[in-house]
């Protein structure tokens, strides 16, 4: 093995959980902070690949020199200047093997105008580019993972068939269809090649219609033909026990013209049977019969369509299936078959968390470690995967373990959510382990969820619940100063954060708490620029700090305050100013001269009666 040796030196080192994921090692001022910034600079260095390779094509005259020494051929730009020039049969077979759409079917339209006969093989090259890329033109990066399908003639639509990722609006009248109809004879490979690109680009009932031409040529369509078919059955039927009888038609054509079924085949079965309600779980386990009577082995996308079928929905079934499929996978290491091979294991988590069973959580963690099975994972995915593992972490286990977890994923296998941080508060709130949130505020200001309303309540909520120690609530008025902050910062692209009355609350106990007066007074003064009133709690601490440090102005204010808003407490609060400030006699006379508002409503009633 050539990667031995690098095998070996990679075995001997473990992951750095204080690292970013390794594309983004090139470049540490590009290190992404959350979800977005990770999603973004992947799909930028992917862009700059497909940019450099764009520029490769369009000037290859620029790169005709070789430095490289020794020369490695394949680390080498590919030629793809056309060398024949001319109208002919060999110069449009080039441009179809450079995958030049627009120069193929114009060269093609040459051809027929001066006619001069195009072999049928060739045609249905041509055929296979069209279906294929459709009318548009290839482009790098759909050559880079498309290039090995076109190579082998009948395989092209393997695995592109199976998914509508690439869907175009099907155009009446294309290219394909127009060179079609002008071919001069057709064979089995024609119909085939039409199908599975009218399946592919979302036209499922022309392909019915080609196909059923197909059989009245009396022409037998291959294995991949049949497998875009059975794709296309749920847009082809509407009722669940419809889809399932035109499955078996296929089933039984397939037979009938001595077809052997694949793996790609029993997968689109069961991709279909997904869309086929209850009719779906009880041919599903048929279907893994059938696949097992004839010796094929299962995929990953076998399972992840057996999973969303029996764990999808209100009436989960029992965790009996998933621990079967987590018995197999857990023997194996899996290499890529089936595109949906990589929704395996987020759709197998998220069983996990809807069975809220945490043990089989980890022998699924287990089993994606295994070999090479972490490829199948990339950065949405393992992000979708790793927060549904997170989130089932702090509903089931103690605090102490979802701590350990956290700080060895966070940030490096992946990005909390703001759900994650919810999980993760109410897990500290459940286990008593408030002392936390102030690491946690950190790490929701670096993730960018510092403006997140349901956050900031959660999170002022807990730390204002109740009294702490001295330490712990200095950290707390100092999280309550950032998301002050947080509020008053207007920048070019943002809005001003909203106060609420709630966190006005909730950040005036915390600065009371620690004895910083004038800044809990400020956020008293807001309540009334907000028209919001203040719990009688909040005046209450406000108070008992005015008191601890002796401002007796800020307890006076306070009074008018609660006078000015009419509120009931508002006597209370004035006799207890009274009895525990030291007031001078002008404080005295301020405080005698306040009367609430329902007060002057009262006298002036009276008034009036006289």
């Amino acid at each position: 093995d050539k990667l031995a040796v690098l095998q070996t030196l990679a075995s001997t080192v473990n992951r750095d959980p204080t690292a970013a994921h390794y594309m983004f090692q090139d470049d540490p001022f590009l290190m992404p902070r959350n979800a977005g910034n990770s999603r973004l600079f992947s799909l930028s260095k992917e862009s700059g690949r497909n940019a450099a390779k764009y520029i490769i094509k369009q000037f290859p005259q620029y790169f005709d020199k070789i430095f490289a020494e020794p020369n490695i051929p394949c680390l080498m730009p590919e030629a793809l200047t056309p060398q024949i020039e001319g109208v002919s049969e060999e110069a449009l077979k080039e441009r179809i093997n450079l995958r030049r759409v627009k120069d193929s079917v114009d060269l093609f339209d040459q051809l027929v105008q001066a006619g001069t006969p195009v072999s049928l093989e060739t045609t249905n090259s041509l055929l296979d580019l069209l279906c294929f890329y459709g009318d548009g033109e290839s482009t790098p990066e759909k050559q880079e993972g498309q290039k090995e399908d076109l190579e082998e003639p009948g395989r092209y639509l393997l695995l592109s068939s199976l998914t509508f990722s690439l869907f175009v609006d099907y155009r009446e009248n294309n290219n394909a269809e127009r060179i079609f109809k002008i071919m001069p004879e057709r064979n089995a490979h024609s119909y085939c090649t039409m199908i599975r690109g009218m399946v592919k680009h979302g036209a499922s009932a022309k392909a019915y219609d080609m196909y059923m031409d197909l059989l009245n040529e009396r022409h037998k369509a291959d294995v991949h033909t049949f497998n875009a078919l059975i794709t296309a059955v749920p847009y082809l039927k509407e009722r669940f026990l419809e889809r399932w009888e035109l499955a078996k038609v296929f089933l039984n054509h397939m037979v009938q013209q001595g077809v052997q079924p694949n793996l790609l085949t029993f997968n689109a079965l069961l991709k279909t049977l997904r869309r086929c309600g209850g009719v779906g779980r009880s041919m599903s386990l048929l279907v893994m019969k059938e696949m097992e009577a004839l010796d094929i082995e299962p995929s990953l996308a076998t399972y992840d369509h057996l999973l969303f079928i029996f764990y999808r929905g209100v009436d989960l079934c029992p965790p009996g299936i998933i621990l079967e499929v987590l018995d197999d996978v857990e023997k194996r290491s899996f290499t890529p078959q089936d595109p949906d091979d990589a929704n395996f294991f987020a759709t197998a988590m998220q069983a996990c968390c809807d069975l809220k069973d945490i043990k089989l959580a980890y022998r699924l963690n287990k089993a994606m470690e295994k070999g090479d099975n972490w490829k199948f994972l990339d950065m949405d995915r393992l992000n979708a995967y790793w927060s549904k593992f997170f989130s089932l972490l702090c509903m089931m286990e103690q605090i102490d373990v979802v701590l350990k977890w956290y700080k060895e994923m966070s940030l490096s296998v992946f990005y909390p959510t703001p759900k994650n941080i919810l999980d993760l508060l109410q897990a500290l709130d459940a286990a008593n382990h408030l002392e936390v949130i102030p690491s946690v505020w950190e790490d929701m200001k670096q993730l960018g969820f510092s403006r997140r309303q349901d956050l900031l309540e959660e999170l002022l909520s807990l730390m204002s619940r109740e009294q702490h120690p001295e330490e712990i609530q200095l950290a707390f008025a100092k999280c309550a100063d950032d998301i002050k902050a947080v509020h008053e910062q207007t920048g070019r692209e943002q809005a001003p954060l909203e106060w609420t009355g709630s966190v006005l609350c909730h950040v005036t106990l915390l600065f009371s708490r620690v004895g910083r007066t004038q800044d809990a007074w400020n956020m008293m003064e807001r309540f009334q620029q907000i028209n919001r009133i203040p719990t009688e709690q909040v005046m209450d601490e406000f108070l008992n700090c005015a008191k601890q440090t002796n401002c007796s102005d800020e307890a006076i204010k306070l009074v008018k305050l609660a006078a000015s808003l009419g509120l009931p407490s508002s006597q209370r609060l004035k006799s207890r100013t009274e009895k525990e400030f030291e007031l001078s006699e002008k404080q005295k006379k301020t405080l005698e001269s306040i009367k609430s508002d329902s007060d002057s409503s009262d006298s002036d009633s009276d008034s009036d009666s006289d």
